[in-house]
């Protein structure tokens, strides 16, 4: 019998990394749909922070969401950080020399869209304000890409400043989510809504005779000699 003394070991409390990624992705998603909305009067306004905030940040958010052991939020957040990182180069080294940039950016948004499509799924085992990011950025990435398709001389059409309407209506709704989140872990309580999950599990019935029915079963118990 080995009698060396065992010592318990406590990993510290880590913060929820999801404020931080959710208010990453809205910041930079608002700075490019007013682009797309045809709302700024300058450039590129978007793309510095398409690398530092809604790209590394984000990403970053991911990484500790991968501590945290939350599979969704470490795929969404690590995922979004990544397309933006990677918009933002494609912008700045490929689009100029680009036949058809436009047709490059229906591509790249319609690929994000199928990933997005089986996140918004899962995301109803989350809380209804993160469904709601997901529809909303669902929407607004279809709506572009097919306005991106649809587009021809180079020049964007109005469809793609409709998606650009929708973006800023994401970008808001993650700003919620993300003071939701900041308020809500100050004060150790709800003081923002965030909503209930859609889809939750049921218990399990028992189908023995034994066991009133419709309660649910109890693990077995392990027998202690």
């Amino acid at each position: 019998m080995d009698d060396t003394p065992q010592r318990r070991v406590e990993l510290s409390p880590v913060a929820d990394p999801a404020p931080l990624g959710l208010a990453a992705f809205a910041l930079t998603t608002f700075l490019l749909s007013a682009k797309n909305a045809g709302w700024t009067d300058g450039g590129n306004a978007w793309l510095g922070f398409a690398f530092a905030y809604g790209g590394l940040a984000q990403l970053l958010a991911g990484m500790w969401e991968f501590r945290n052991r939350n599979v969704f939020g470490a795929t969404a957040f690590s995922t979004y950080g990544a397309f933006w990182i990677g918009l933002g180069l494609y912008v700045l080294l490929a689009e100029g020399g680009s036949p058809n940039p436009l047709n490059d950016l229906g591509f790249i948004l319609l690929a994000f869209a199928i990933f997005n499509t089986y996140m918004l799924l899962w995301s109803t085992r989350t809380t209804v304000a993160t469904f709601l990011v997901f529809l909303t950025l669902e929407a607004t990435e279809v709506i572009l890409f097919l306005g991106f398709f649809s587009s021809s001389g180079g020049v964007a059409n109005d469809v793609v400043k409709i998606g650009g309407y929708v973006g800023v209506v994401t970008a808001v709704v993650a700003w919620y989510a993300s003071a939701a989140g900041v308020v809500n872990g100050m004060a150790g309580r709800q003081v923002l809504k965030v909503g209930a999950p859609i889809w939750r599990e049921h218990p399990i019935v028992a189908p023995r005779a034994d066991v009133a029915p419709g309660l649910p079963v109890s693990a077995p118990r392990e027998r202690t000699r």
